[in-house]
């Protein structure tokens, strides 16, 4: 059976350390994850694999406390979880504001169900 693989745009992208008693983040790793990601004001890359998310050039495993909704009011999906990526610990926040955002949704949800059943 082949890996599962989704690509898509996110509008909007924040990362940041958590839980707050892990490793802290180097001033290096600050700055690179603010200038390709969170303060980046283009169109972040997202790649789902089976339990890895890539957002630009960072790989994010140990993926748990997956969210994913469409908020009331607003035409747009979020996705919200924590994981590691190298030796250091994150939460995530992914918004989509495009219009297949409830087809990104359905996709998010479905792997979800099928890679986290549990979660």
């Amino acid at each position: 059976m082949p890996e599962f693989e989704f690509r898509f745009l996110a509008e909007k992208v924040f990362v940041h350390r958590w839980p707050h008693d892990p490793p802290l983040w180097s001033e290096e790793v600050k700055k690179h994850m603010d200038s390709s990601i969170s303060k980046n004001p283009e169109n972040k890359k997202i790649i789902v694999h089976e339990k890895i998310i890539q957002i630009e050039d960072f790989k994010f495993s140990s993926l748990k406390k997956i969210g994913i909704s469409v908020p009331f009011f607003k035409e747009e999906c979020r996705m919200i979880f924590e994981a590691k990526f190298g030796d250091f610990f994150a939460h995530i926040h992914i918004t989509v504001k495009s219009k297949d955002y409830l087809e990104i949704f359905n996709k998010l949800m479905a792997w979800k169900k099928s890679t986290f059943p549990d979660d």
